[in-house]
């Protein structure tokens, strides 16, 4: 009998697709939102002192300033679902491209307090789209047998997108002497920080261009021959095309276009849609974003000099990166439920010890220390931490989100989870300067309390996805 291209290699390992390098450049293409994600979100990290500085403001109205763009998240996270359902995943994606790129010039250039906080909430709005959009697109597309990996590529551009806002910040801040509003050829070192992301923005527009709408969309819209196009693009020819569009054909009628009356169960939202929900609450009741939106501005806090600060922040983005190239390797050789176990663990205590450290910041004003064994502790406890995030909760929890739902609700009821993400992480950033006043050390208790629950979480309600086809879910 010949062997098909789907054939097990010896060992049982499936053989990479036909054209496994095309769906890995469309997957990384819709992955680029996810770059501007990371850049977006954390950029401002390097901006926190110019702003409260400029405008004169305390740790309130500059803790709303910063967690304006999450508003927009939410909203952009909620709607996302809809709006692909309606005109397609690619539209999507192109108008998150030309709102990023709003944001970052209005960003760049406000004329008061109030519009840089508008500007904030439109590319927030950006970032809400394609958190949703990414990873639903790149599950629409994928071969089942590495899915998961591919899946996982819009976390690996996320802290891409991280680190590169954060060396990009500390080569402006360099240039402007280590000043967050040194002038640079007109504007302040921090309009630059803010402005560069339009770069990043119109490239993801032009990657839209050039990869194919999902089939599953076109499919919903009787496209079948257009759909039948980019399967061959996507699937191996040992796959039975005819098949596979019967068995997309069949998952589309039982969704019925998904509102969200359909989320709905016997206690508020069905049990899969509260798995999702609390996946993408406790992603960031942990307090990762602490760590991109305030590191600069945190180890100052404690002491540390502007130039140091603006370091520890990059080379907690490239710890970042390794985490995640780590749970990329393992998502989809051990499973979803091991990694976020091992992450939970290691989570809860390396916030742990940075508590304990913290509670050794003595001083008030810039008059601010911390023993230099209890630095050392809290710098790498923060590092500890960023590692088992990233090769945990930071990769797996997208990877879930884009395959646990049942076909009929996946868009509406990925929308609502990564709604809930950005109310969360907006309670967290929202938060955290006026935690930090009050204790800097007592809000990393109530951080590795919340990753100390998330470990029953899991054992308790969290299924394991790992080698199931999309219209397997529910």
């Amino acid at each position: 009998m010949t062997t098909t291209a789907q054939s097990p290699r010896p060992g049982g390992k499936p053989p990479l697709p036909e054209h496994f390098g095309h769906v890995v450049f469309i997957s990384a293409s819709a992955a680029m939102g996810g770059f501007l994600f990371g850049y977006d979100s954390s950029v401002i990290n390097g901006a926190v002192q110019a702003i409260r500085d400029r405008y004169q403001i305390g740790s309130g109205e500059l803790a709303q300033v910063i967690a304006a763009a999450l508003i927009g998240s939410a909203i952009g996270a909620a709607t996302a679902g809809r709006i692909a359902d309606r005109i397609g995943r690619i539209r999507c994606m192109q108008i998150s491209s030309v709102l990023f790129t709003i944001s970052a010039v209005g960003s760049a250039l406000p004329f008061a307090l109030w519009d840089l906080a508008m500007w904030r909430v439109i590319g927030g709005f950006a970032i809400g789209m394609a958190s949703v959009i990414g990873p639903a697109y790149i599950a629409e597309v994928s071969p089942p047998a590495y899915r998961g990996r591919l899946t996982s590529f819009q976390q690996a551009v996320i802290v891409l997108g991280i680190a590169v806002s954060q060396l990009v910040n500390y080569g402006i801040l360099n240039i402007a002497d280590g000043d967050q509003r040194g002038e640079i050829g007109g504007l302040e070192a921090w309009q630059w920080m803010l402005g560069v992301m339009v770069v990043p923005a119109v490239v993801y527009g032009l990657l839209s261009l050039a990869i194919p709408e999902s089939p599953r969309f076109l499919i919903s819209v009787g496209r079948n021959e257009a759909a039948r196009g980019v399967l061959t693009q996507v699937e191996d020819k040992g796959v039975d095309l005819d098949e596979r569009i019967r068995e997309i054909e069949l998952n589309l009628r039982k969704e019925h276009k998904p509102t969200f009356k359909d989320l709905l169960g016997r206690v508020g939202f069905l049990p899969v849609v509260w798995i999702g929900i609390g996946l993408s609450a406790l992603q960031q009741l942990v307090g990762i974003n602490v760590i991109f939106y305030y590191s600069a501005s945190l180890w100052q806090s404690v002491g540390i000099d502007p130039t140091s600060s603006f370091l520890y922040s990059f080379t907690s983005s490239i710890v970042n990166i390794i985490g995640t190239v780590i749970a990329m390797i393992f998502v989809d050789r051990i499973g979803r439920r091991p990694l976020l176990l091992i992450g939970s663990v290691g989570m809860t205590l390396s916030l742990g010890l940075a508590s304990w450290a913290f509670s050794y910041k003595t001083g008030s004003g810039t008059d601010i220390s911390i023993p230099n064994a209890q630095g050392t502790v809290a710098l790498a406890a923060a590092h500890s931490f960023v590692l088992f995030f990233a090769l945990s909760w930071g990769v797996v929890v997208w990877v879930l989100l884009g395959e646990m739902f049942p076909g009929r609700i996946r868009a509406a009821a990925l929308g609502v989870a990564a709604s809930a993400q950005w109310i969360a992480n907006w309670a967290v950033t929202a938060s955290f300067p006026t935690l930090s006043d009050w204790d800097l050390s007592g809000a990393y208790v109530i951080y590795a309390a919340f990753a100390l629950l998330s470990i029953f979480f899991v054992l308790k309600w969290v299924p394991e996805t790992k080698g199931k086809v999309l219209e397997e879910m529910g």
